[in-house]
């Protein structure tokens, strides 16, 4: 279970102190509640008065509400003048748009149901995006409850759509009645009795760093926080503390104050000792991201090697380990905030090919999920772009090929490639991610297997029946074994060349070879993979992995590998058996389930992890990728329960 470890940390909530200290204590933590804000009501003025004239009228085409707080703010400044039937009662004919599930809750009080709902993070953005989803909004004339302060960039960005925009103040922000609190809070972090700081608005740290200033202790507070964890509950706030210089270690993916505080309950402590060990030796932590940070030397394995000794590589080698070690296939993926957050400004395919946000990602899921091994961001196709396929990616549609390979000539056609020229950024983003890692992780590398890359260069896309594939395959033998072999000796260069960047297993993955009969594929692949995996240095773990694969799986193995991927169509102690205990073994959690509640998912850990019995040689993980929209917490809940469920 997630702890807190006794650090000492500081909440800066007010309204819900209470509930916030509760929950840091639950988690470990010794708590101090330091109250950084208040909310004062907004005086009746001409705006409000207005909005409910405009409302009971009917010249409002929208209205938002973008806290719980404020919507019941405003019915109480309205309610004086109009009494509140009328008012629900022209708000039931008007769209309204709710952000995130306070308003929500509001509104359906009054017995409204909102038009529009806003999704997480609950930010102004995902208002806009709901808004102009719905249709154009030129000419609409627009009202927005605000809170604390004018949201700007809303404003600026509806009326930039061409609506016509009349803010709703109803309470204000200011500093404490008593200040004596945040004081005490702020000694407390310059003198060094405090290791995390938790925000969970933006004006909470504007008005910190003012009564610091008043004290004359800014500079010596921002210096604490230098080495103190600072914990922020969405982008909002987060943007806040980027822009006054403090910088942000962890922000959970859904903006809710539970959320923040079990995640710093999983993090703090070793965000604490990087974030030191970072201090020491000169790095300004205020500005430096996740790839930046060291790690204290005495994690280093000055007298061990701790990635050799890592509960992965030990199960990989089919020797005990303390626990069955988990990793999940796409575990950096659309799933999370973060990610959308960075792939909503590149292209997939730029991801891929900047070091620095692969290897961004890669770090970035194992630090948010808490598994046992990393495996680099990256695609199995990015080795065919070199050999001028035309490869896309297209939204709805997934990888593309404008050139497909048809006949033997198109074989012979397809240049030479060197993967370690022309996919040199894959080795940059290992190198990356290595060093950022901790060093008791390991890192996998990977590619596809040569028949799953054969299908898409064929068959131009993903299919269903592989027909393109199989008349190539069963028509020319000859130019299938020549594309076979070409691909075969890529792949192991770029493999090796993975492995000398700095990954310390590697993965293939046979995505289609389930579409085959096994005679099929003891002739048509067997021969190739064998050659494949041999082709590939010694002492590097090599996991060998498809789907559908239930009728093949002696072959594959007979194929080759030191770990067999099992999808979650089989049972794994009957795959196991019939592959023997000679071989280690990989699955086999259906992703789907991970929709389920968390105790359905634990229980379903539990049948998986029984069927494996305890054996050494068994890696926990999904018969096949993280879906999109998989709840985060769902996933931590899996890899929890795995680690809970399973220790010897």
């Amino acid at each position: 279970m997630a702890d807190l470890e006794g650090l000492r940390v500081t909440c800066f909530e007010s309204r819900m102190a209470s509930e916030m200290i509760g929950l840091v204590e639950r988690m470990g933590g010794s708590a101090r509640s330091a109250p950084a804000m208040r909310e004062l009501p907004a005086p009746v003025g001409p705006n409000t008065r207005a909005f409910a004239e405009q409302l009971i009228a009917g010249q409002f085409d929208i209205v938002v509400f973008l806290t719980g707080v404020g919507a019941g703010a405003l019915m109480s400044l309205i309610e004086p003048y109009y009494p509140r039937p009328t008012v629900i009662e022209a708000l039931s004919k008007t769209v309204s748009v709710v952000r995130g599930p306070k308003p929500l809750a509001v509104l359906r009080g009054w017995h409204v149901k909102p038009t529009l709902q806003a999704g997480e993070p609950n930010t102004w953005r995902e208002v806009l995006e709901v808004l102009v989803k719905a249709g154009p909004l030129t000419g609409k004339r627009i009202a927005i409850q605000e809170y604390g302060e004018p949201n700007l960039a809303l404003v600026e960005a509806l009326e930039a759509h061409g609506a016509e925009v009349a803010p709703v103040p109803v309470y204000t922000w200011a500093l404490p009645e008593d200040l004596e609190p945040l004081r005490e809070a702020i000694r407390a972090l310059c003198d060094g009795r405090t290791e995390v700081v938790a925000f969970t608005s933006a004006q909470q740290a504007r008005n910190v760093l003012q009564v610091a200033a008043d004290m004359g202790v800014e500079n010596g507070l921002r210096e604490a926080l230098k080495g103190t964890v600072i914990g922020s509950i969405g982008p909002t706030a987060s943007a806040a503390l980027r822009q006054l210089g403090l910088g942000v270690d962890f922000e959970p993916d859904r903006t809710r104050m539970g959320h923040l505080v079990r995640g710093l309950a999983r993090s703090a402590t070793t965000l604490l000792r990087r974030k030191r060990a970072s201090l020491e030796v000169g790095i300004d932590t205020s500005r430096a991201g996740r790839l930046e940070l060291i790690w204290p030397a005495d994690e280093c394995g000055a007298t061990t090697d701790p990635l050799h000794d890592s509960a992965f590589l030990r199960a990989c080698r089919r020797e005990k380990t303390e626990y069955t070690p988990i990793w999940l296939m796409r575990q950096a993926g659309r799933y999370q905030r973060a990610y959308r957050e960075i792939r909503s400004k590149v292209s997939f395919l730029e991801m891929c090919k900047r070091p620095d946000l692969a290897a961004e990602v890669t770090v970035m899921a194992v630090e948010q999920l808490g598994v046992d091994a990393a495996i680099i961001f990256s695609d199995i196709l990015l080795i065919v772009e070199p050999m001028g396929v035309g490869l896309s990616y297209q939204e709805g549609h997934g990888p593309m090929m404008a050139r497909p390979v048809r006949t033997s000539q198109d074989v012979d056609n397809l240049p030479g490639i060197e993967p370690v020229e022309s996919l040199a950024c894959v080795f940059e983003a290992i190198r990356m991610a290595r060093r950022a890692l901790h060093p008791a992780v390991p890192l996998i590398g990977f590619c596809g297997a040569p028949f799953t890359i054969a299908s898409y260069l064929i068959e131009g896309r993903s299919s269903r029946d592989f027909r393109q594939t199989k008349t190539f395959m069963y028509r020319d033998p000859g130019a299938w074994y020549a594309l076979m072999d070409r691909l075969v000796c890529d792949h192991a260069k770029y493999l090796n060349a993975q492995i000398d960047a700095g990954v310390q297993a590697v993965q293939l993955f046979d995505s289609w070879v389930g579409c085959l009969n096994e005679a099929d594929y003891r002739e048509f692949v067997m021969p190739h993979m064998h050659a494949l995996i041999h082709a590939i240095k010694p002492g590097v773990p090599i996991i060998h992995f498809g789907t559908n694969t239930a009728t093949i799986l002696k072959a594959i193995k007979q194929a080759g590998g030191d770990v067999i991927g099992l999808d979650w169509r089989v049972d794994l102690a009957e795959a196991w058996q019939e592959l023997g205990h000679d071989v280690a073994v990989q699955g086999n959690f259906d992703p789907v389930v991970l929709f389920a509640t968390p105790a359905r998912i634990r229980k379903q850990a539990q049948v998986i992890l029984d069927q494996a019995a305890g054996r050494p040689g068994h890696i926990f993980n999904l018969g096949h990728g993280i879906l999109p929209d998989t709840p985060v917490d769902h996933v931590i809940a899996l890899v929890d329960g795995v680690h809970d469920l399973s220790r010897r």
